[in-house]
């Protein structure tokens, strides 16, 4: 799955990250692996969506 993940990254433009999970399979089974994938994606949210004055 990574694979895979690392070439939509590549076809993406602008800002991206790819963020590897330890002990995560690809779907997020594993106790906490989604709660962190949530964590990231809010991170990237935040910074890259929402204005500056709005961020608290």
């Amino acid at each position: 799955m990574i694979g895979i993940n690392e070439r939509a990254l590549a076809a993406l433009k602008g800002e991206k990250q790819l963020i590897i999970v330890d002990g995560a399979g690809h779907l997020f089974e594993e106790p906490g692996t989604m709660d962190e994938v949530v964590r990231h994606a809010t991170r990237w949210f935040l910074e890259h969506l929402v204005p500056e004055r709005l961020r608290q």
